[in-house]
C-alpha cells in the first residue's frame, strides 16, 4: 500500500474521530451533510480546547507560567496556521471572531488607503461576508463593480477581464463559492490584477476545508478562512502578504501593537478556540505522509478532495436519476470543483425538502447560504433558494444512499 492509499484507509476510518457522529435521531444516526456551514469536531479538537480552559487560561503578556503559555500557544498558531496556508511568515496571519468581523475591520482599514474615483471589483457569485464590506467603500467615493455570474454559476471571465482598468485597486472574490461548488480561477485573477497593479482578496472559507492551499503560489495579497468550517472553532483567519497590513490604518487601541499581525486584532483573542484551530490543523495533517508539516498537510488535503470528490459525484449522478430535481453548478467532470451539490425540486420548497430530509435525521440546507447575490441573479431567491448538501472527510457513500432515497420517496409522493 502507498502513501497515498495509506491516507484514504485513514480517512475511512475519520467517522471515529467525532463524538457528534453518535447521536441518534429517531433511532437513526445523525446524517451531518451540512458542513458548508460548519463541520463537525474531532476528539482531538475538543481536547485541545479543553486542555487549555483545564490548564493555561490566562491572559497575555503577564510575568507568570499561565500567561506566558498563552503567548507561546498564539504565537505556535500563527506558525501552524501560515503552514496551512503555505507561507514561511507567522507574522502575515492575523486572528478574529469570525471571517466577516476581519472583512469589515479590512475593509475600513482600505477604505482609508483608497482614493475617491478608485475602483474595487467583487463578483455576483460571493458570499455576502465578501461583498457587504466592500459595498460600503461607496461612501468614501469608491466605485465598486460587479463581476457577472453566468447561469451555470459560473463567473463570466470575459466580463471579469473587462471590468478590469488602471483605476482597480481591489479584486475581492470567492475561492470557492458555498452555493454551487464553484472553484475560481485565482491564478487568471492574480494575472488580471497584476497588470495594473491592483491587490487580489480571496475568500477561501469554502475552499479550505477541501483543497491544499498555497499563497505564494497563488500570489494572493490578503485571504480569508474560518477554522469552524475545517474541523476546528469559531475562529476566522486571515493572511495579509509581508508589508501590506503595516500600510493600512486599521482601527485598534493604542495600547495595542501597531504592527501586523497584531494591529488587526481588537480586544483579547479567544484563546481557548485558538488552541483549537491549532489542534484542527495538525489533525488534518494526521491524513497525510512526507517529511515535515507543509508536505503532512498537502497530501492530506489532496487525499480528502479525492475521497470528497467521488462521494458527492455518488450524489450529483443520484440526484440526476430522480425525477424532477434540477442541480446547480458545475458538473463533477470540471477540473477542480468542491463536493457541494444544490438542487431543486419541482412542486417542492427548498424548506419543505429540508424539513422531509431532517425528519430522517439527515442535515441539510435550504435558502441562500448568504450567498444571496447569486441568488437573486438566477432567479432562485423568490423561489426559496436551493437545497444544498455538502460532502465532508466523515460522510459516507452509505448516508449519501440514504438522502437518494428519501428525495426519490419524496418525488414520488
Amino acid at each position: 500500500m502507498n502513501s497515498a492509499q495509506t491516507s484514504l484507509q485513514k480517512i475511512y476510518h475519520a467517522r471515529e474521530d467525532f463524538p457528534s457522529l453518535k447521536r441518534l435521531y429517531n433511532e437513526v444516526p445523525l446524517a451531518y451533510l451540512d458542513g458548508p456551514a460548519g463541520t463537525q469536531i474531532p476528539q482531538m479538537v475538543i481536547d485541545a480546547i479543553l486542555s487549555y480552559y483545564q490548564t493555561s487560561n490566562a491572559n497575555t503578556h503577564g510575568r507568570f507560567v499561565t500567561a506566558e503559555e498563552t503567548d507561546r500557544l498564539l504565537e505556535d498558531t500563527r506558525e501552524t496556521v501560515a503552514t496551512f496556508l503555505g507561507t514561511s511568515e507567522r507574522r502575515a496571519v492575523s486572528f478574529g471572531p469570525n471571517m466577516t468581523s476581519l472583512t469589515y475591520a479590512l475593509s475600513k482599514a482600505i477604505a482609508r488607503f483608497l482614493q475617491p474615483g478608485d475602483e474595487v471589483l467583487i463578483t455576483q457569485l460571493d458570499h455576502e461576508a465578501n461583498r457587504g464590506p466592500w459595498l460600503t467603500l461607496t461612501d468614501h467615493g469608491i466605485a465598486v463593480r460587479e463581476i457577472a455570474v453566468t447561469a451555470g454559476g459560473t463567473l463570466d471571465y470575459d466580463d471579469f477581464r473587462s471590468k478590469v482598468n488602471e483605476r482597480t485597486r481591489l479584486v475581492a472574490m470567492g475561492l470557492a463559492s458555498n452555493a454551487f461548488g464553484t472553484v475560481n480561477d485565482v491564478m487568471l485573477a492574480r494575472e488580471l490584477t497584476a497588470e495594473v497593479n491592483a491587490w487580489l482578496l480571496v475568500d477561501a472559507v469554502h475552499y479550505a476545508p477541501h483543497f491544499p492551499i498555497d499563497v505564494e503560489v497563488m500570489g494572493v495579497d490578503f485571504l480569508l478562512c474560518s477554522a469552524y468550517k475545517f474541523y476546528g472553532p469559531h475562529v476566522g483567519i486571515l493572511y495579509a502578504r509581508e508589508g501590506l497590513l503595516d500600510q493600512l490604518q486599521t482601527d485598534c487601541l493604542r495600547t495595542q501593537v501597531q504592527q501586523a499581525p497584531y494591529k488587526i486584532e481588537t480586544g483579547t483573542l479567544n484563546h481557548a478556540s485558538i488552541a483549537g484551530v491549532k489542534a484542527a490543523i495538525e489533525y488534518l495533517a494526521s491524513f497525510g505522509h512526507g517529511r515535515g508539516k507543509r508536505l503532512q498537510i498537502v497530501s492530506a488535503m489532496e487525499a480528502i478532495a479525492e475521497y470528497e470528490h467521488g462521494v458527492a459525484k455518488i450524489l450529483y449522478e443520484g440526484l440526476g436519476d430522480i425525477s424532477g430535481v434540477t442541480r446547480y453548478g458545475p458538473s463533477l467532470e470540471v477540473d477542480l470543483r468542491a463536493p457541494t451539490i444544490s438542487f431543486t425540486m419541482e412542486n417542492r420548497s427548498a424548506a419543505e425538502v429540508c424539513r422531509f430530509l431532517g425528519d430522517e435525521g439527515i442535515c441539510t440546507w435550504d435558502g441562500h447560504f448568504y450567498a444571496i447575490r447569486p441568488m437573486e441573479v438566477l432567479g432562485l431567491l423568490q423561489k426559496g433558494g436551493v437545497v444544498r448538501v455538502g460532502i465532508s472527510l466523515y460522510n459516507t457513500g452509505d448516508e449519501i444512499a440514504r438522502l437518494l432515497s428519501t428525495v426519490a420517496s419524496l418525488s414520488k409522493g
